[in-house]
């Protein structure tokens, strides 16, 4: 762990985002809460009845990473 917080910011963006590509790869394996499947499905729904609303994911991550 100390190895990691004497990393840059930056560096450990990068770190985050390589960790949480790994996991997206495999992502069979990642087992979802009936709670987290009810949420997804409200989401999915406001999305369907409302396309235009909300961001594309490029978008969100530009934002996300000019804040750092």
């Amino acid at each position: 762990m100390q190895d990691i917080l004497k990393m840059s910011v930056s560096e450990r963006i990068l770190m985050v985002e390589a960790i949480w590509d790994s996991i997206a790869e495999n992502d069979e394996q990642v087992e979802l809460t009936e709670e987290t499947k009810q949420l997804l499905d409200e989401r999915l729904k406001a999305h369907k009845n409302n396309p235009e609303e909300g961001s594309i994911w490029d978008e969100v991550k530009a934002r996300i990473k000019s804040q750092f």
